[in-house]
């Protein structure tokens, strides 16, 4: 069969306001970038597991309206993000016109399959690499069933198979994906994350991990890779084994993980000397208001609060620069929480920040929580589940104060001055120190 693997991909808000006013300042542009161009580790991945026999072709959709050429395939596989959801509908209903037989997958595909199967043949729920040999013999046999479960099976990370990385037209990415976890403990409300396919938090073994970073390598000499976990750093005697094995590779890269990672100060020297340039932590709030209860099983970011100063202050004097991650519109934050975040980012002298709205995403207690108490202001607007715009009513500022209040955030948070602030900060009280110890170790 020729088949054809697609991802929707871009990054974008529906709020033209906000785009005007933040979205084009260099703080988020350039996370924006990066992640628009991650390819979809879950496609490659799939197309590892596919018999030599067929032919696979990768390929990446932003907007339906800019493609210009529309390869034939037997076989169509869609993955999408719940902001993409109706571009991937689009594209799905094309190819079944043209008679292609098309599969989606994915986070949205898992958690609403009824409505994914409007505009398929067959949808993949929960984790892919349990259905997909299956689906590729019902395709060939021109059988495919409606839908095909993963769970209540769990997938085995030791089982994986290499990712097809020679697909990717290299030169288009600024980051590659490696996956070394599935799955996250804490189980925040808002997460749309692994942990809707996974009910269990597994790591990858370390040859496996070190194959795909060779195979990357070969493809790109010095690649800068982007770990595709939930949250790294959880068991970190892992780590401390695959990371001198990852020094000696000399790669470059980046990872989320939670404000943990400080408590341990030998694992920060190993993650520097491994490569490591970046962490990205969700810190959510620099209130109480709003982390209490925001975990389904503790409130262990409201009691970590406290010693988020320390714990940045920690990772940063490692040279790891520290993204910090805001939620506003958490319940009980008010209309004083803007000038917080903005002190408390320059407080704790972030290199980057990243705020986001609250986000009801489908499948999420948030979401089911929101549509409990008639919350939601439009229920499957999935096109703006962007991250930056509004589809709830929150409590206990209005949403003009909520809106306006985030415009204004990202104006300060992301002009030339604030972003320089940060950069020279880092440079000059981490950076700097960094450098010298090194030098005086070698």
């Amino acid at each position: 069969m020729k088949i054809g693997l697609i991802a929707m991909s871009g990054v974008r808000a529906c709020d033209e306001e906000l785009m005007r006013l933040g979205l084009t300042l260099p703080g988020v542009v350039e996370r924006s970038k990066t992640i628009a161009s991650l390819p979809s580790l879950g496609l490659l991945t799939l197309a590892g597991m596919t018999s030599p026999r067929h032919s696979i072709r990768y390929l990446e959709i932003e907007r339906v309206r800019d493609v210009s050429e529309w390869p034939e395939f037997d076989l169509v596989a869609i993955s999408t993000f719940t902001a993409q959801a109706y571009d991937s509908y689009a594209v799905a209903d094309r190819y079944r016109r043209a008679g292609a037989s098309v599969v989606i997958g994915g986070l949205h595909a898992s958690v609403m399959p009824e409505e994914a199967s409007g505009h398929a043949d067959a949808v993949v729920v929960g984790e892919g690499e349990l259905c997909w040999e299956k689906v590729l013999r019902d395709a060939e046999a021109g059988e495919l069933r409606p839908f095909y479960y993963a769970r209540p099976r769990e997938f085995d990370l030791a089982q994986a198979p290499m990712p097809a990385y020679d697909l990717l037209d290299i030169d288009r990415y600024n980051r590659i994906t490696v996956q070394t976890t599935r799955g996250c403990p804490l189980r925040c409300s808002f997460c749309a994350s692994s942990i809707l396919l996974t009910r269990r938090y597994k790591q990858k073994p370390i040859e496996k991990v070190l194959a795909e970073i060779d195979r990357v390598r070969e493809l790109w000499p010095r690649p800068f890779l982007e770990f595709a976990d939930d949250n790294s750093f959880i068991h970190k005697d892992y780590w401390k084994e695959l990371l001198p094995r990852l020094a000696r590779r000399r790669t470059r890269w980046f990872t989320e993980t939670d404000i943990s990672v400080a408590d341990d100060v030998d694992l920060l020297r190993h993650m520097r000397r491994a490569g490591c340039k970046q962490v990205l932590i969700g810190l959510e709030s620099p209130v109480t208001e709003g982390l209490k209860g925001l975990e389904l099983r503790s409130d262990w970011k409201h009691k970590k609060l406290p010693y988020y100063k320390e714990a940045v202050r920690r990772i940063q004097s490692q040279g790891i620069r520290v993204n910090g991650c805001f939620v506003l519109g958490l319940d009980g934050h008010k209309p004083g929480i803007f000038d917080r975040v903005f002190d408390f980012a320059r407080e704790l002298e972030l290199f980057d920040v990243q705020v986001t709205l609250q986000t009801p995403f489908p499948g999420t207690p948030l979401y089911e929580k929101l549509r409990q108490s008639n919350r939601l202001t439009e229920e499957r607007a999935w096109h703006k589940c962007t991250l930056f715009d509004l589809l709830y009513e929150p409590t206990p500022m209005t949403r003009e104060e909520l809106t306006e209040g985030f415009r204004n955030l990202v104006t300060r948070l992301y002009s030339d001055d604030a972003t320089k602030w940060r950069r020279d900060v880092f440079r000059r009280k981490y950076l700097g120190n960094t450098v010298k110890k090194t030098a005086l170790t070698v």
